[in-house]
């Protein structure tokens, strides 16, 4: 089974699929070699982590293009992108589907924030119109040549136009032939309740460490329907706090040894990255 038709049967089967967020191909490779099914390629990670900015409209399609592409080639996972806001007019959404879609995206995800866009969790994000929003919804779904590459239609309008806004907007989307609805920064947990019973398309749900969502259980959001659940930058967040505690006791001890409660081994690195499978070519091919 392609990875789109595998990504596709486990958003259909609704049972809170848990995808980590990757910001690079190592990223990715750890996401992998830990038994997960899926990963997101993380706009908001690939910012922070690429710019040293915050989500607030920094990337273009060239960087999560390219990126695409590298942890296409770093891993075997199907691969949910963020294409944030399709980088302008429904025209320039068909051409980010077409680059997308070549770097080996097996679903786009776009949502419908005034351009520049930021983190749905920050306060001072605005929504364009519903008729605009719908438009370029039915071209990201014109665009893709593969009938198996997933578009999510992903809306903001919950923080501005309210809760019943946001699932009107959510039902056009799916409408407009959107595979997967992501409805974001819902405040309530009766709110992440409702979704599934209000909308019946394939959702995600995303939990935001620190955001303004409530933290359910993957499993509990299974039980209510959710067909994938998001922690878009758990390894993100994850990789900072590792690398602060190592240069931490590097700076106060001037030392820092092979200890695996601080760093990861330096065979494990190796062995993330494939030296092992790189050397068994190496001595296939050499003279």
């Amino acid at each position: 089974m392609s990875t789109r038709k595998t990504l596709r049967s486990l958003a259909e089967a609704r049972r809170g699929v848990l995808v980590p967020g990757a910001f690079n191909a190592l990223s990715a490779r750890v996401i992998e070699d830990l038994g997960f099914e899926a990963l997101y390629v993380t706009g908001a990670g690939v910012t922070n982590m690429w710019f040293g900015l915050p989500d607030q409209g920094f990337m273009g399609l060239h960087e999560i293009a390219d990126h695409t592409a590298r942890i296409r080639d770093a891993v075997s996972l199907p691969l949910i992108v963020d294409a944030d806001t399709g980088f302008g007019n429904a025209l320039n959404v068909r051409h980010t589907v077409r680059v997308l879609e070549r770097a080996g995206a097996d679903c786009i995800q776009f949502e419908d924030q005034v351009a520049p866009k930021r983190c749905g969790h920050f306060a001072g994000k605005d929504v364009i119109s519903t008729e605009e929003a719908v438009n370029k919804i039915k071209a990201a779904v014109d665009a893709r040549t593969d009938p198996d590459l997933l578009i999510m239609a992903r809306t903001d309008a919950a923080a501005t136009l309210g809760f019943e806004a946001a699932i009107e907007r959510a039902q056009k989307f799916s409408e407009a032939g959107a595979d997967i609805l992501f409805v974001e920064a819902v405040t309530t947990a009766d709110e992440i309740r409702a979704l599934p019973q209000r909308l019946h398309k394939p959702q995600l749900m995303n939990m935001v460490i620190g955001g303004k969502t409530p933290i359910f259980g993957a499993e509990e959001l299974g039980g209510l329907g959710y067909g994938i659940v998001l922690y878009a930058n758990a390894a993100l967040q994850g990789a900072l706090a590792g690398m602060q505690k190592a240069l931490t006791v590097l700076r106060e001890t001037k030392r820092v040894d092979e200890d695996p409660a601080l760093v990861a081994p330096f065979a494990e690195r190796q062995r993330l990255v494939r030296k092992p499978e790189l050397d068994a070519l190496d001595a296939r091919y050499a003279s």
